[in-house]
Parts: structure tokens; C-alpha cells; sequence
């Protein structure tokens, strides 16, 4: 498949046929997320792999699935036949900018926006269109809180999870409401050499 064809199938997904994704295939996605950029060639990403159903079961009570389904939506991360947990660290980044290749003049650390949230988010965006590529569907979904997954899943506590991606073929799914906003006019997003009113 294309790269742009790719791009334009990628949606969120949150509905999946039970079918299981094969361990090549997910081993693929991932390979394919983990050569996301990283600053300073940290490398900071790590991903965990679910596909036990009872873990994937209690991933979901985690998420909040029971209430996502009492708004009438049908179950959507513990039929999911793979998840995937983007997780980053923020620890690795601070030893790799003490190395004296990465210190600012003044010896200090000069960080505009926190580059393990920006290189993860980068991760993850390979782990959605990956899957697109491999003809799968993914879906991402946060939690409020990430104490109870870190437990659950062997977590290190010097280890972000960022949030859980969802793998596997698509089914009928009920689309979100937020569709209805539409893709913002090209005009509105994007800028030649100045920003214009």
C-alpha cells in the first residue's frame, strides 16, 4: 500500500472482529514504531505487547470499559485481539542531555517541550499507521491513571506509559460524535513563511 493511501485509511478504530493478530504481524508494527525519531538518538520508547485475554480484560475494567459500554457503545479494549502500551522515559532522556555532547553552553539541560512525550507521540503514530499497513485497524485511548497498569502489567515506575493502542480487523463499529466537526479548512492550519490572520 502507499504511504498516502495508508494515511488516508488510518482512523481510530473501537471495534474489532475476534479474529487473533498473528505474532509476526505485531512484531512487524512494532519494529515499524520503534524506528520513530528520538532526540539525541535516546531512544527512550518502549512498548508492551497484551494479547492474553484476561490481561486484555482487565486492561479494559481499567479503562473504564464498563461505563464506555453503558453509553451504549459496544466493548471496545477488551475485544480488541491486541493492545499495545507506548510507554517512554523521561530518566533516559535526562542521562542521555548529561552527556556532554547534549549540554547547552551554559552546562544546563535546555529543553523547550519535553522530547519523551514528543518522540512517543511519534512512536505511536508509526504503531497506528503500521497497523494500517499490515490491512489491520488500531484505535488509541488514555487512562486517568496509569498506577494500576503499571501493577498489572510489570511496569517500571521510572517508566510513562503514554496510553493504549488497540489492534486488530475492524468491525461495524459506531462512529464517534466528533466526526461531525470535519477536517478543518487547509487554510486555517497551515502557513507560509508567516503566520496570517
Amino acid at each position: 500500500m502507499e504511504f498516502a493511501e495508508v494515511v488516508r485509511r488510518r482512523r481510530m478504530v473501537r471495534r474489532y472482529s475476534p479474529e487473533a493478530v498473528p505474532d509476526e504481524v505485531l512484531r512487524r508494527i512494532v519494529e515499524t514504531a520503534r524506528r520513530g525519531p528520538s532526540a539525541g538518538f535516546t531512544q527512550g520508547q518502549s512498548f508492551v505487547i497484551v494479547t492474553d485475554p484476561d490481561l486484555r480484560w482487565e486492561v479494559a475494567k481499567l479503562a473504564g470499559e464498563g461505563s464506555y459500554v453503558a453509553r451504549g457503545f459496544d466493548p471496545w479494549v477488551s475485544e480488541a485481539p491486541a493492545l499495545v502500551v507506548v510507554c517512554t522515559s523521561e530518566q533516559d532522556y535526562r542521562d542521555r542531555y548529561g552527556a556532554p555532547d547534549k549540554l547547552g553552553p551554559d552546562g544546563k539541560l535546555n529543553w523547550p517541550v519535553p522530547f519523551w512525550f514528543v518522540d512517543a507521540g511519534c512512536s505511536m503514530m508509526l504503531l497506528l499507521l503500521a497497523a494500517v499497513d499490515e490491512g489491520l485497524a488500531a484505535g488509541f485511548l488514555a487512562l486517568q491513571s496509569y498506577n494500576g497498569l503499571r501493577t498489572l502489567l510489570g511496569i517500571p515506575e521510572d517508566v510513562q506509559p503514554i496510553g493504549i493502542v488497540t489492534i486488530g480487523k475492524p468491525a461495524p463499529d459506531r462512529r464517534s460524535g466528533s466526526l461531525e466537526r470535519g477536517r478543518r479548512p487547509a487554510a486555517e492550519v497551515i502557513h507560509h513563511d508567516r503566520w496570517e490572520a
